[in-house]
């Protein structure tokens, strides 16, 4: 059962893996809002969004797809100029360096000189590329296959979805064709062009392997994956399939050598297009908000939603005054389709939300209650915060549930501790064993437990009570945390 304790300290541990960007990573000065303006740029670009026949024959060779591709692929160079930073400021106090510099005065980083790819996609020269291959670049050129070589102008970059564009001075380019990524699939026939190692363009044949991969740490991502040889210096090439559209922007490999093992990992169209065509037209991206926190349904969460798969978004909180607490939507509704469109998890709808442009009203489907419900929301713009959402011991009886877990009413001196805010109600959490199912499940010193089996916690008195003498010994918590609400399982039944 759950027991009042007093608080203990929390430890988070980072763990990293080797998940490389396929070209160079710069840092960036130049802004998406720098460039923007009131008058909203026209683009025009040819799309062909017809799905690839399936009995598709190709001959040996690829080469009539290269030659109607190739020309449309760039070599993008990036100079970063001398950089200078106080010593002071880089190495305080360190008696190791002080005795070189003197303790204060200036460091000196050499020029850095760097290659990737490019895709032109309008005739009159705006090309997409890797917000990596162009980050802090103070020059960028463009080095076309016919020889042309071009200093190009960052237009906008989205760090969220590693997404750039550039422009050049020019007419009458080989723009690319958009294929509908969407409609792609695993097993189609692919080819990766771009500039690896900065050694001019090449071409690697392969397949899409999978799709909907989820493979860097961004805000919006949906990777085509493919097996198509990638490596360092192809980031922003194109991938092609067998009709020569575009259907990704290559952007990363996984290796444990640095080099190509066969996963590598594309931005499909269908969401860089949105992206780039937004930081052509404002410079800047513009994205759909809808307010709320929502999180994938395990099968733990299903079975105690009584929901008869684990698709959809669970929302753990709404926030308040926001679209979605307008319209209707409550904390503990499964979203099930967003303007039409099934939910598979809480990633995509995300992406969904993203492309929908603010001011729009849309449909939202979800299950509340094991009834279905439709709300009209009108999304509002993406805020520029990534925060969402603002505003003692004893022996216990077998039967009850959340072992190992200490709890304390919300007082004002908890809240000042955890940085709870005013609209939370229920019982701090103040200490969790480690070996606990708690624990496993994720609960943590400084969160709120605000319901239990779908019952308000009022206080600490309030848990004790309804995880004593337990029927179940699977409980359903509500929870505050610091990254916002969410539901999870502690399952007891497991072996501790």
């Amino acid at each position: 059962m759950i027991m009042k304790h007093i608080p203990e300290k929390i430890a988070a541990v980072i763990v990293s893996g080797a998940l490389l960007a396929a070209g160079i990573a710069v840092v960036s000065t130049v802004h998406a809002s720098e460039q923007s303006s009131s008058k909203a740029k026209s683009i025009s670009l040819v799309v062909d969004d017809r799905p690839l026949p399936a009995d598709l024959k190709l001959n040996s060779s690829v080469a009539p797809i290269v030659k109607k591709v190739a020309p449309s692929v760039v070599k993008i160079e990036i100079n970063i100029g001398p950089k200078e930073s106080s010593i002071g400021n880089q190495f305080p106090e360190d008696p190791f360096f002080r005795q070189f510099f003197g303790g204060r005065g200036k460091i000196f980083f050499p020029p850095q000189h760097g290659v990737g790819s490019g895709v032109i996609v309008t005739k009159d020269g705006y090309i997409l590329t890797n917000n990596h291959v162009v980050d802090d670049a103070d020059e960028v050129k463009v080095s076309l296959q016919d020889g042309r070589v071009f200093k190009a102008k960052v237009i906008g970059k989205d760090p969220k979805s590693d997404v750039a564009v550039v422009k050049i001075d020019a007419r009458d380019l080989p723009a690319i064709t958009f294929a509908d990524s969407d409609k792609c699939e695993v097993g189609d026939l692919v080819l990766a062009i771009g500039n690896p190692f900065g050694i001019d363009q090449s071409v690697t044949r392969g397949i899409v392997s999978a799709k909907d991969r989820s493979a860097m740490d961004l805000d919006y991502q949906d990777f085509i994956q493919t097996d198509a040889a990638i490596n360092p210096g192809n980031s922003g090439g194109a991938l092609v399939d067998a009709d020569g559209r575009l259907i990704g922007i290559n952007t990363a490999i996984y290796s444990r050598s640095g080099g190509n093992q066969g996963v590598g990992f594309a931005i499909p169209t269908n969401l860089a297009r949105g992206v780039m065509e937004s930081l052509i037209k404002y410079g800047k991206v513009t994205r759909g908000y809808l307010g709320v926190i929502i999180q994938d349904i395990s099968p733990s969460l299903a079975k105690e939603f009584k929901l008869k798969s684990d698709n959809g978004a669970l929302v753990g909180d709404v926030v308040p005054g926001g679209p979605a607490a307008k319209a209707g939507l409550k904390s503990g509704d499964v979203i099930e389709k967003f303007d039409g469109k099934p939910v598979t998890d809480s990633r995509h709808l995300k992406i969904d939300v993203a492309r929908v442009a603010p001011g729009e009203t849309v449909a939202v489907e979800v299950l509340r209650d094991g009834s279905a419900k439709t709300f009209d929301v009108r999304l509002k713009e993406l805020p520029g915060s990534d925060k969402l959402a603002e505003n003692g011991g004893g022996d216990s009886d077998k039967s009850d549930t959340l072992q190992g877990v200490g709890v304390a009413d919300l007082d004002s001196q908890a809240r000042q501790r955890f940085h709870i805010p005013e609209h939370v109600k229920g019982a701090v959490v103040t200490q969790v064993d480690p070996e606990s199912a708690a624990a496993e499940a994720g609960l943590k010193p400084g969160d709120v437990i605000m319901e239990i089996n779908h019952h308000p916690v009022a206080g600490a008195d309030d848990a004790v009570r309804l995880t004593e003498h337990a029927r179940e010994r699977t409980t359903l918590l509500h929870v505050w945390s610091e990254n916002g609400s969410h539901y999870m399982v502690v399952d007891e039944n497991k072996p501790g």
